[in-house]
């Protein structure tokens, strides 16, 4: 029995011991750091390491002119954009992409890498670039961690800068918000519950006013086959027989246009057919 408890404590204490291992975290030398912007409705989120001067001589010292650097410590800065952007007037599609860059003395070219996964330049794989462009790096005030900033925002750009040391390095992002906007408003908005209201009056021969309210509210959204058809019974149940024949018509239309004939296709040419007799 005495072992037996021994042996329960002895398992408690190493679960206890495990779980405090899990949540215990030392200060990284180069503290994580991350840094959000919305432009109009894009979100544009870098997360990266930020090392520290510390004395040392940083630029063609620390970080070598003309080589690949992972633009910071630890693992590769990485930069998501939640939608499609331009930087410096070149598209990139959404997505996480890392931040690579070349320093130079009087250039530096900013790398966006497909991979994220790099944790040092010579990981690099040229063949994964998605979008390479070349800045003129600017003097900036003392700046003891390396850090980014997004400025200059407004609803379509914005500047975002790496800054360390004594050097500022920046590219532009421009967003289409006034198209983003109304395609994610689209995109939100859908014709099928009102069609499904609509239709379900339709079957049970009630509230015909109001579901001609919902299916005009549909077809307006998106204009198919299947709302367009009930919108021309409902016109028909209603007394409206030249609007439910021309509405009826635009329905055979759109059905015919579909990459396969919908299961009530023959039915709605002859309720068209019974209409225009």
């Amino acid at each position: 029995m005495m072992k037996v408890l021994i042996l329960s404590i002895t398992l408690l204490l190493l679960f206890g011991i495990t779980a405090l291992a899990q949540d215990f975290r030392t200060p990284r030398p180069s503290p994580d750091a991350t840094v959000s912007q919305y432009v109009g409705v894009t979100e544009i989120t870098i997360d990266y390491s930020s090392p520290g001067v510390k004395g040392r001589k940083i630029w063609d010292g620390l970080v070598p002119y003309g080589e690949v650097w992972r633009t910071g410590a630890n693992e590769v800065t990485s930069i998501t954009f939640s939608d499609l952007v331009k930087i410096n007037g070149n598209q990139l599609n959404a997505g996480t992409y890392g931040i690579h860059t070349i320093p130079g003395a009087n250039e530096w070219e900013i790398i966006f890498s497909d991979d994220t996964e790099v944790d040092d330049g010579s990981n690099y794989d040229e063949t994964k670039d998605a979008l390479r462009l070349k800045v003129k790096p600017e003097e900036h005030h003392y700046q003891e961690r390396m850090t980014f900033l997004f400025t200059d925002v407004t609803d379509n750009t914005v500047n975002v800068s790496l800054v360390w040391e004594n050097l500022k390095v920046s590219f532009g992002v421009e967003v289409a918000t006034a198209d983003l906007t109304l395609e994610k408003a689209r995109s939100n908005l859908s014709w099928v519950p009102s069609f499904q209201a609509a239709q379900y009056c339709l079957q049970n021969d009630v509230n015909l006013k109001e579901a001609m309210n919902w299916i005009q509210a549909s077809t307006l959204l998106k204009e198919v086959y299947w709302n367009t058809r009930i919108k021309a019974q409902l016109q028909h149940k209603l007394g409206m027989t030249d609007d439910a024949i021309a509405t009826m018509e635009k329905a055979i239309e759109l059905g015919t246009n579909m990459d396969s004939a919908p299961f009530d296709f023959d039915r709605m040419k002859n309720m068209l057919a019974d209409w225009r007799k």
